[in-house]
């Protein structure tokens, strides 16, 4: 797949191009109904484009009611590649790009730079400055400058019926619900970042951590143990991770949380065990921490052996979740 970090970078007489267009926090079910529909739009030779942004348009139009991303950019960029696309262009989100009106957006992004041929946006899409645009103007800006418009309806979840989403697969994470909300991301929950060093008090316990630097990438899920899976993608500095590369998958304990039974850890961490491994040496690695299911909450522990009982079994019932 081809990133383009601005719409000067996508070369001349790119098009044609089917674009789908959205924020895409966590390429979750929803959003790839929508890419898949441009892939099957597509058949005829054009290229498949994902145009999202490099934040939430709300950090910028209204940071009190921006939500936390389910993940990163580079989380994002690396599952949009997963799904057979030709391209994405990912939009600095700047006061620039805010105050365009619908029809410069249109012009500028999607007929000059990408020779739109369709178009597909969910229901919600708004566009242009304080959201002038909507799915009725794009189609009408559509049928001037010659694209096609789709609004792929919402996807729900068969159980509740309820519209898979961001907000809503945040609210299970938030609630530490991570088998629900793998199901509607469509794969496990992860968090990415580099293993940093920390107070080895794993290690001195006899459950030695790979510790997650404190500016991963990922929404945090609630306080508590999880059963899942430690994914060593290789040194931080690597090549770029769109590209193909070995990667290492070990079952993990993990551990979220400020570590009560201390007092001296003042942020919330993500920690995780590789199960049998105490020689493991991931320091200055990137690693993927995937999450398959809640073991417990998390606890204050009066003393050292009651904690290391506990996490004996927290392996055992880890163990077994991942059997």
């Amino acid at each position: 797949m081809i990133v383009f970090r601005d719409p000067a970078e996508v070369p001349e007489g790119f098009g044609p191009s089917v674009v789908a267009i959205g924020k895409f926090d966590g390429v979750h079910a929803g959003h790839r109904a929508v890419l898949e529909r441009a892939q099957v739009d597509a058949s005829a030779g054009a290229k498949v484009v994902a145009v999202t942004f490099d934040r939430n348009p709300l950090s910028l139009l209204r940071p009190e009611l921006c939500p936390d991303d389910l993940i990163g950019v580079t989380q994002k960029l690396q599952l949009l590649a997963e799904t057979g696309i030709d391209a994405t262009l990912v939009l600095r989100f700047d006061e620039a790009l805010a105050g365009l009106s619908p029809r410069e957006f249109v012009e500028r992004v999607l007929v000059d730079a990408l020779g739109a041929r369709t178009v597909l946006v969910g229901t919600d899409f708004r566009f242009g400055k304080g959201g002038a645009g909507n799915p009725d103007v794009l189609r009408e800006l559509g049928a001037e400058l010659g694209f096609r418009v789709d609004v792929v309806g919402d996807v729900r979840q068969v159980d509740s019926d309820r519209r898979v989403s961001s907000t809503w697969i945040r609210e299970l994470l938030s609630q530490g619900d991570v088998e629900t909300a793998a199901r509607l991301l469509g794969r496990p929950h992860a968090v990415w970042g580099e293993v940093v060093h920390g107070a080895k008090r794993g290690r001195e316990l006899g459950f030695p951590t790979a510790n997650l630097s404190s500016d991963l990438e990922g929404f945090i899920p609630a306080d508590g143990v999880y059963a899942g899976w430690l994914v060593d993608e290789g040194p931080a500095g690597d090549a770029d991770r769109l590209e193909p590369r070995r990667t290492t998958r070990y079952p993990a304990a993990i551990s979220v949380g400020s570590n009560p039974t201390f007092d001296d850890v003042v942020e919330r961490q993500v920690e995780a065990y590789v199960l049998d491994e105490t020689d493991l040496d991931l320091y200055g690695r990137i690693v993927e921490v995937q999450f398959t299911a809640r073991v417990r909450g998390m606890v204050a522990f009066e003393g050292i052996d009651p904690l290391i009982a506990q996490m004996t079994d927290d392996v055992v019932r880890v163990r077994s979740l991942l059997a």
